[in-house]
């Protein structure tokens, strides 16, 4: 029997079809951020920040900065996945619980945060990290959401600098994907063709 998490992994799809009449409660929205941000980050930075736009006026904005994609308005929500840029002076406050638990010692949580400071000093570097993390909090909100019986669509096509004014993101938020969640409507592909296994393993 497979397991209902390798289900999910091969059936998921990137759903353009969502049904326009349905809602999510914010305790819905808040609860797929919660499982989102259990996806790992470097250092356990957590740096990224999910914005959940569902009101039909922010809706009509955003779908203006997505070059008038119909699901951006028409799924429940759809999330402005954003990266931050690491700041290794966060890093006592995320430790700190893990810390006290004994589960680290203070001294190499002050090691990872030399690290974290030393590692992300250029520029490019962390912007690549910020990028990293949101995309692995993106993707673990999509499984999250098929878990819970809705259907996602990660998209790039997006005008970001111009949703980075928009929705008031600071300096170091870098908007890195959008991200429909709702409930599918008819019509949706299924899953589409992977490339062939021997392409994309090599075994070392």
């Amino acid at each position: 029997m497979t397991h209902p998490a390798i289900a999910l992994i091969e059936q998921r799809i990137s759903a353009n079809r969502f049904d326009p009449s349905h809602r999510l409660a914010d305790t819905e929205i808040a609860e797929l951020v919660r499982l989102a941000t259990r996806a790992p980050s470097a250092y356990n930075l957590q740096n990224w920040r999910f914005i959940a736009v569902k009101t039909p006026r922010a809706k009509a904005e955003l779908r203006g900065l997505a070059y008038g994609q119909a699901k951006v308005s028409e799924a429940a929500v759809t999330f402005i996945v954003c990266g931050l840029l690491p700041d290794a002076a966060t890093l006592p406050e995320r430790l700190r619980d893990f810390v006290d638990a004994g589960y680290m010692s203070a001294q190499t949580a002050l090691g990872w945060q030399e690290g974290a400071r030393a590692q992300y000093a250029d520029a490019g570097t962390a912007r690549d990290e910020a990028v990293r993390s949101a995309t692995f909090g993106a993707a673990t909100l999509m499984f999250a959401a098929a878990a819970l019986g809705w259907v996602s669509s990660p998209m790039v096509g997006f005008d970001a600098e111009g949703t980075a004014r928009a929705f008031e993101l600071a300096a170091h938020e870098i908007p890195v994907m959008l991200l429909a969640v709702g409930r599918a409507a008819a019509g949706n592909w299924p899953q589409k063709p992977r490339r062939p296994f021997d392409e994309v393993l090599q075994i070392a």
